[in-house]
């Protein structure tokens, strides 16, 4: 009976296990498949061919960044799927490198700057694409910046062409620069929000907006100054660029709405009557003129071109050199608020930033390591500690160079001091050599709605700092007096670091922001540059040769990966979802996002060596 059953069943189990075989077969070659596919896509380059005259089209899209998003190729998908905005990044080195091969390219004849989509970015990233564009026209390039419209930073850009045509409908957004912050102290009034504020130095302005309801004189007094000299620096290379003088230039912006007038109303044509544009031009009457330049191009070309995108495919990145050699340059990308601990995206976390330095240090082939900084400062703490990690570094023997990007102030500056040698732009806005304290107490806000704290304490004078009870006269007294040490602490790094005395670092402290030309002359900074500068410090201070400079990157794993993009998609989908009245955005934006970290307590001691300043993209948006 049973040899019965097992012959009627046997057709049964042979097919199943084929079914199964089969299938992990099946699943086996899928997964070799997609596997195939993902290394092709990899190490496969593709075959570019560049004719001879062919124009190289400049179009970047979205913010300018100096550090490429971890996030994006992970979140891209998912952003799209929900259908939230996700905000497109131009990896700054492409764009310089790819200029700067073009200039000395000779099948490029042409450059064109098509700037309609090119977002957020500060002054120096535009100086040093600026630099590589008068490279190119200087390598005998003609230059043709087009646009349906240009503000202020495409238009400084563009500024650097031959010819520069806009749209009969467009504008020039050229108007100066303004410095804007929201000051709640009667909101915080009115919410009967307690703020205990400690803090030293006179133009220490960080934290006057919770404790005012106006621009105080000495805030007013430094923040022209700074806002001045970056406006003369822009507006004067616009003016050698389109040769005029910088006070003719000047005048005509001041003064753009008789140019408006006598224009009736067209902006474009008021653009033009003011030298900012050489021609009024529709898309298609540029794209004609275009092909007469250079000449007919393929079937889907009207003229003769290759995208950046495709020409960047034929370059080697700049600084990624062997990591096989005997001796190498390190360079660390660090941006945002300096907080401690591992910190989020956008952050400077103190525990990630430790460890790379502490991996350049213990690298033997790492000659020197080129900090490019980017950040207003943070925790007075945090910023301690990764200074004493770059000391170490240069007590190890290692040279230590300090590249400041837009911003480098206060806490960043703390970090910086004891370097081997510091590179600001002329842009940057740096120094904020100050610290403050503050500390929300919510008594009477609670007291309103009948919430009330008490309790009982020993060894104590009374209880300890809370949202519900305030602080008693006993702490507040020794947060001033930490305030008071971390500022003097602050005036002996800075002088140990840049071989001043104390009372002549005091001098230039007191919390005051410089610009980088201004830091230079009063010795904050040693000379003037970008990154590429700043390398070529760190190259001839320890005898390395500059082509042998690499990136040192934090590495992740997968799952820090797929946690970061689940943090990333929660926040950025909370966003989206609680879009409301412009009155309530422009609160969040300008009030939690820079006042937020009081509540988080990014410091053990609540004791902040921040500037706050306003993000220097938006000087020229």
């Amino acid at each position: 009976m049973k040899r019965l059953f097992a012959l009627l069943f046997l057709p049964f189990r042979l097919v199943w296990r084929f079914v199964r075989v089969g299938t992990t077969v099946l699943a086996n070659l899928l997964f070799l498949s997609v596997l195939a596919i993902m290394l092709l896509g990899l190490l496969y380059t593709p075959s570019i061919n560049i004719p001879a005259g062919s124009a190289l089209i400049i179009n970047p899209k979205g913010n300018i960044v100096e550090e490429r998003s971890l996030m994006r190729p992970l979140t891209q998908p998912v952003n799209k799927l929900l259908g939230i905005p996700l905000e497109e990044e131009v990896f700054l080195q492409d764009l310089l490198d790819g200029i700067r091969t073009a200039a000395t390219d000779a099948r490029i004849k042409t450059l064109v700057l098509d700037l309609d989509k090119l977002g957020a970015a500060s002054l120096d990233q535009l100086q040093m694409v600026g630099a590589a564009l008068s490279q190119a026209k200087s390598q005998g390039k003609q230059i043709i910046a087009l646009g349906d419209s240009f503000d202020q930073a495409q238009y400084y850009l563009a500024s650097r062409a031959d010819q520069i045509w806009l749209n009969p409908m467009g504008s020039v957004d050229v108007r100066g620069f303004s410095l804007f912050k929201l000051y709640i102290k009667e909101l915080l009034d009115k919410l009967a929000v307690n703020m205990h504020i400690f803090r030293v130095g006179t133009y220490k302005s960080a934290i006057e907006p919770l404790i005012r309801n106006d621009m105080s004189p000495t805030d007013r007094e430094a923040s022209q100054a700074w806002l001045t000299n970056l406006w003369n620096l822009y507006s004067g290379d616009i003016a050698r660029e389109r040769t005029l003088d910088t006070p003719v230039l000047q005048d005509r912006i001041l003064n753009r709405n008789t140019s408006l007038r006598a224009a009736g109303g067209n902006r474009a044509q008021a653009a033009l009557d003011m030298g900012l544009v050489d021609a009024l031009k529709t898309k298609p009457e540029m794209l004609r003129e275009l092909r007469q330049m250079v000449g007919p191009g393929s079937d889907q070309q009207e003229f003769k071109a290759v995208s950046f995108g495709q020409y960047l495919q034929t370059l080697t990145p700049s600084y990624s050199g062997s990591r096989d050699a005997a001796a190498q340059i390190a360079i660390i990308n660090a941006s945002g608020n300096i907080v401690q601990g591992k910190g989020a995206i956008g952050q400077i976390g103190s525990e990630p930033l430790l460890a790379l330095i502490e991996k350049a240090r213990k690298d033997k082939a790492i000659k020197a390591v080129v900090l490019r900084l980017n950040t207003g400062g943070g925790s007075a703490f945090a910023s301690e500690l990764i200074r004493q990690a770059l000391l170490q570094t240069r007590q190890a023997g290692k040279t230590v160079v300090v590249s400041m990007g837009a911003l480098a102030a206060s806490g960043g500056y703390w970090l910086a001091a004891d370097a081997d040698h510091i590179v600001a732009s002329p842009a940057t806005l740096t120094g904020s050599i100050g610290i403050f304290g503050a500390v929300p107490t919510f008594e009477h806000s609670l007291a309103r709605i009948g919430v009330y704290g008490d309790g009982l304490s020993a060894g104590s004078v009374g209880l300890p700092a809370n949202l519900a009870t305030g602080m008693n006269p006993e702490d507040e007294a020794a947060f001033q007096m930490n305030v008071d040490y971390g500022y003097r602490r602050f005036l002996e790094v800075v002088a140990e670091g840049r071989k001043k005395t104390v009372a002549e670092v005091e001098r230039i402290a007191e919390g005051r922001v410089w610009d980088g030309a201004t830091a230079l002359q009063l010795g904050l900074v040693d000379s003037l540059g970008g990154l590429e500068e700043a390398v070529a410090v760190a190259a001839k201070l320890a005898k390395v040769p500059p082509e042998n400079t690499i990136y040192l990157r934090q590495s992740t794993s997968f799952l820090e990966q797929f946690s970061l993009v689940g943090t990333t998609l929660q926040t950025r989908l909370k966003a989206w979802l609680g879009q409301s009245h412009p009155v309530t955005q422009m609160l969040q934006s300008n009030v939690y996002s820079r006042y937020g970290f009081l509540l988080e307590k990014n410091d053990p001691h609540g004791m902040y060596a921040h500037s706050l300043l306003q993000d220097p993209a938006d000087l020229l948006r």
